[in-house]
């Protein structure tokens, strides 16, 4: 895992020499963070209403206790600016993929409550749409909020408890809903 996430910094430190001033910005999402998730994403303009962006996060911590929130994900993704690009309401479509090891841990809202008691190790790919609003705050700096929903198959092996246990079953499952939540960070070059 962290092997790729150092090729992911090499591909983006690659693109950003090559792309032109005021064309590429560099960005984190915050709200990914409070995961404890090291994340970069990486977008460029190719026209004036027109950006392609491509995201990398990366969970690769084992916390004590027999919890496990360890993943990685890259979502590449097309947007449509209504104003221009960087600046104010856009539409995209991106794809995602990615690897999971998780369990044991309690989320917010009542989601997926299994994870409490059991652990699921395996993958999963898919696609959405994503609307957003980005707001320029000084010549290099930007803030952007964004929404995605969409499809993903999940491959996966669920296990009895966090660390050790019985493997109870090989499945998949079709996943409908939402599939991105950003509020990022971003530094325009």
């Amino acid at each position: 895992m962290i092997r790729r996430f150092l090729l992911f910094i090499f591909f983006i430190g690659g693109l950003s020499q090559m792309a032109g001033a005021q064309n590429v910005v560099l960005k984190t999402n915050l709200l990914y963070w409070s995961t404890l998730t090291p994340n970069l994403g990486l977008e460029a303009s190719i026209a004036r209403k027109h950006t392609v962006q491509l995201f990398y996060g990366l969970n690769p911590w084992e916390p004590s206790g027999g919890k496990s929130l360890k993943h990685w994900v890259l979502q590449p993704e097309y947007r449509y600016w209504f104003c221009e690009s960087f600046n104010g309401w856009f539409l995209g479509a991106h794809l995602m993929a990615g690897e999971f090891n998780v369990g044991e841990v309690d989320l917010p809202f009542g989601l997926f409550e299994d994870l409490k008691t059991h652990r699921y190790e395996g993958w999963y790919a898919g696609a959405g749409i994503t609307a957003g609003y980005q707001w320029p705050l000084s010549k290099h700096w930007n803030v952007e909020a964004s929404l995605g929903i969409g499809y993903d198959y999940i491959r996966y092996e669920k296990f009895k408890c966090g660390e050790c246990g019985e493997k109870l079953k090989s499945a998949h499952s079709n996943y409908f809903g939402p599939t991105k939540a950003a509020i990022s960070v971003l530094y325009v070059f």
